[in-house]
């Protein structure tokens, strides 16, 4: 099979514009990023999202392997179906990190014949968000640093500032650094602290605004850290947030792309769901709402994390939820929990071999569970199995017979990637039989509490009834900020946790369900203007690194400045 480059590269893109014209959008209301790619205007955006709204739907996905399960190709390939059988559909989907790109994944704009197009540029830079959102994030520490060098006039407490620093990389070596060495010249000398810019609360700010007003209240209402009489000290407070509003005034307006197939797709925001809250932006989702019978958008790794947030944190404050949820699963990745259960040593070879009893094993545990935690939020769940050229038929029949099993609405076979819209029909028409029985009873939808509960019941019931522990444990230092996060009105925010993705668990290791664990709460940070508190879980880290070889070891540009062992 062709490589997803080339694949990409066989297909002729319609001009953006005609994709544009196929959901009524002008050439004036298009602010256009060379032929291909364009931004939608806010008086265009403006003029539609208080219009009647199609039905939406959340792909999610089980547990993955490090390499990630498809769940992009399911949202792509699904809304690319949805118009071949007679749907108006388009897809809202994130926008790719150079974290991964350059580290394990090596791109996330889906593959095979299932694909955002152009895709080398939604992977390189794209139309400049995400540096827009580093830009303006970095902006607050800049001014931040300035107010502490020029008198401190605010009296805030260096040892106990919030805000750190972002960049869109993978360096491990930037999760704690020291500033301002060099003398007094170069500002005081402190500790400080690097994320990854998918963690910046301004990318949160940017995937949760509901308009320019709203986005900048948000930037104003940052927490930066306490004076030294305990006040919360906000970005308004250090005069940053005006200017952070205007890097960010492009960068709110959602982005235009299409499909391989062209289906027009937006790509807006991109939080990663393990340690941010791992959805596209509200904006997008109501632009495409507005033009669309049909939108599917995705939320990050399994549905212990983007599914949970989604539902808790971006539909509280957008008031929109799913008409239908889709759990992306795959063969292998069913068998990998089996084996971790199992205790027997897994290798790239065995999730290959036919192997029923470890698949009956991981899939039992992980994708009913998967499939047990979506059902109690009101839409119906279908189970899409994205199949890889190594499973069987055996494998593939015993994966459905166990998610009809642990509740499935239905389960369908998804061949996307190797058949394009054609290999994802059958999802389409069983997610447009899910969304008529979900509209019929009136569109329920059933939080697992109220949005005014404490943090602390918000997160014991996240770790109890998606995770399976037995309890939690609030560190001392994560208790001490709870009490000041309290102590300042910010105890009721929705909660945003912060764990591995590999596991229901804090623990990658503990594969399949675990039960009966404790979850440890290492650190609550403050994202005050986003609306949410970041629960820390265990060792997990806000700036990832970068694996032993990683992708952009294999990367390169020839002599007539094409890429070359990218995205492949």
């Amino acid at each position: 099979m062709p490589t997803d480059l080339e694949i990409a590269r066989s297909v002729e893109l319609a001009p953006i514009e005609e994709i544009a014209w196929t959901r009524g959008i002008g050439v004036e209301e298009l602010v256009p990023f060379g032929r291909h790619m364009a931004k939608i205007t806010w008086p265009a955006i403006r003029s539609r999202i208080e219009q009647p709204r199609g039905s939406l739907i959340l792909v999610t996905s089980v547990n993955p392997t490090r390499y990630g399960e498809g769940k992009t190709v399911t949202t792509i390939g699904l809304s690319i179906g949805l118009n071949r059988i007679g749907k108006k559909a388009a897809c809202v989907i994130r926008e790719p990190s150079m974290g991964p790109v350059f580290g394990i994944k090596g791109g996330a704009a889906g593959g095979g014949h299932v694909q955002v197009l152009p895709m080398e540029d939604i992977n390189l830079h794209f139309t400049g968000d995400i540096h827009a959102v580093t830009s303006a994030h970095n902006l607050c520490s800049a001014v931040l640093d300035n107010h502490l060098h020029q008198g401190n006039e605010l009296n805030l407490d260096p040892s106990r500032l919030l805000w750190p620093r972002v960049l869109d990389m993978n360096d491990r070596t930037l999760r704690s650094a020291a500033i301002g060495l060099g003398g007094p010249a170069n500002g005081m000398a402190r500790e400080e602290r690097f994320d990854i810019t998918a963690a910046s609360e301004v990318m949160a700010i940017l995937a949760l605004a509901r308009d320019y007003e709203d986005l900048r209240f948000r930037l104003g209402e940052i927490v930066i850290g306490p004076s030294r009489d305990g006040r919360p000290i906000k970005a308004n407070d250090i005069e940053a947030a005006g200017a952070m509003a205007l890097l960010m005034r492009t960068a709110f307006l959602p982005n235009l792309v299409q499909t391989t197939e062209g289906t027009p797709a937006f790509i807006h925001a991109g939080p990663f769901a393990n340690i941010a809250h791992g959805n596209s932006s509200i904006i997008a989702d109501r632009l495409s709402l507005a033009l669309n019978d049909m939108v599917v958008t995705e939320a990050g790794f399994g549905a212990d994390l983007g599914a949970e947030k989604a539902l808790h944190i971006k539909a509280q404050a957008s008031g929109i939820s799913p008409d239908c949820i889709v759990v992306n699963v795959t063969v292998r990745s069913m068998k990998m929990h089996g084996y971790g259960m199992s205790g027997i040593t897994m290798t790239g070879d065995r999730l290959k071999e036919e192997n029923l009893d470890m698949l009956r094993l991981g899939a039992t545990a992980n994708l009913g569970r998967h499939i047990r935690n979506m059902a109690r939020f009101g839409p119906d769940v279908v189970v899409s199995i994205n199949r890889f050229p190594t499973d069987t038929d055996a494998e593939i029949e015993t994966l459905m017979q166990i998610a009809t099993e642990a509740g499935s609405a239905e389960t369908v076979l998804y061949e996307g990637h190797a058949k394009g819209g054609e290999g994802a029909e059958p999802l389409a028409h069983a997610v447009n039989r899910a969304v008529q029985r979900h509209m019929a009873a009136g569109r329920p939808f059933n939080p697992l509490f109220d949005s005014d509960a404490p943090i602390e019941e918000k997160v014991r019931t996240i770790a109890t009834e998606i995770y399976g522990a037995s309890e939690i444990e609030i560190e001392t230092r994560a208790k001490k900020q709870l009490k000041q996060i309290t102590e300042w009105g910010y105890g009721e925010l929705p909660v945003c946790m912060a764990k591995t993705q590999y596991s229901f668990s804090h623990d990658p290791t503990l594969h399949g369900a675990p039960e009966g664990f404790t979850l440890p709460i290492r650190e609550f940070r403050l994202n005050a203007g986003a609306g949410f508190i970041v629960a820390v879980c265990g060792s997990m880290m806000t700036m990832p690194g970068l694996p032993r070889r990683p992708a952009a070891a294999d990367m390169d540009m020839d002599e007539d400045g094409n890429l070359t062992g990218v995205f492949s």
